[in-house]
């Protein structure tokens, strides 16, 4: 690999120390490099990066931060086809492979052409009101329902290629790709899946029900889930949110679509770590889930 592109969360790099000894290290070793700014969302608190100066042929996106980093830099590359090696500045660091005492090693196995490449899958969902398209997103992690009031619970009733499943009433669904199955699916009491396989988790979130689990569907399923009217109804029934950005507010008969994506992203593995390996260091003795 010869031309980079730099993707830094300044919260966890305020200064750029690290980040400019990246560009620095690619600079002594004749490499292009750019480092791209982030900016605040449009009636959002979150930022993104601005990727319109990456030239189409960028080989690799360098991503310092945390695994939120990594997704929201996934969202932002969309359809560039560039792969991204996350060196973790966070906590956990479940995508974020490499750790910063390890930076100049792994730059120079990029340099090398020692590394591989994971294609991650993808969920897109759509959301129709009133029969009308009123959102469309994709996501790395998970699409989650939740409740919009507080101390109060939800119904949604979920469908898999038009087949009724069943009703949930809880705090909400989770409906999660492998790659976010160590996420919050996790924590509301998903499976873990090796983040290459190709299948959707549907994971109730506290449900009011002893008998409600998790359920694994194939990639080529279409989900469907229909928000219930609650005995106490509200304006907003629920909100959902595509990885954890934005908040669309839903309402009862609201229906949100979901099915693998036609995107993925890539992921750059340099270390020969196996999945279980990471599993059982990450999260495997009390680690935090991301």
């Amino acid at each position: 690999m010869d031309k980079f592109c730099v993707i830094t969360n300044r919260d966890k790099d305020e200064d750029l120390v690290i980040t400019k000894k990246i560009v620095e290290y690619m600079k002594k070793n004749k490499k292009e490099c750019i480092l791209l700014n982030g900016r605040p969302s449009i009636n959002s608190d979150y930022f993104f990066t601005d990727t319109t100066g990456v030239s189409k042929d960028t080989e690799c996106a360098i991503v310092l931060g945390g695994d939120g980093t990594i997704i929201q830099a996934a969202h932002d590359l969309l359809g560039k086809n560039i792969p991204i090696l996350g060196i973790n500045l966070g906590t956990l660091g479940f995508l974020a492979e490499i750790e910063v005492n390890n930076i100049y090693n792994a730059l120079d196995c990029l340099f090398e052409n020692k590394y591989n490449v994971e294609n991650r899958m993808m969920i897109g969902g759509r959301i129709y009101s009133n029969n009308k398209e009123m959102y469309a997103g994709s996501s790395l992690n998970d699409i989650v329902v939740t409740r919009s009031g507080f101390s109060r619970i939800i119904s949604v009733s979920v469908y898999v290629n038009g087949e009724y499943v069943d009703r949930y009433r809880g705090d909400g669904i989770i409906v999660s790709t492998p790659t976010g199955s160590t996420g919050y699916s996790l924590s509301s009491g998903g499976p873990v899946v090796k983040p290459i396989s190709k299948v959707i988790i549907i994971t109730p979130i506290c449900p009011h029900s002893l008998y409600a689990r998790s359920i694994v569907v194939s990639a080529e399923d279409q989900i469907t889930i229909k928000i219930d009217k609650s005995k106490k109804t509200q304006d907003e029934e629920a909100i959902a949110t595509f990885d954890g950005r934005q908040a669309i507010l839903l309402h009862a008969e609201d229906v949100i679509d979901i099915c693998k994506a036609e995107e993925e992203t890539k992921l750059v593995k340099i270390n020969n770590t196996s999945f279980f390996e990471i599993l059982r260091t990450k999260i495997g003795q009390g680690g935090e889930l991301v």
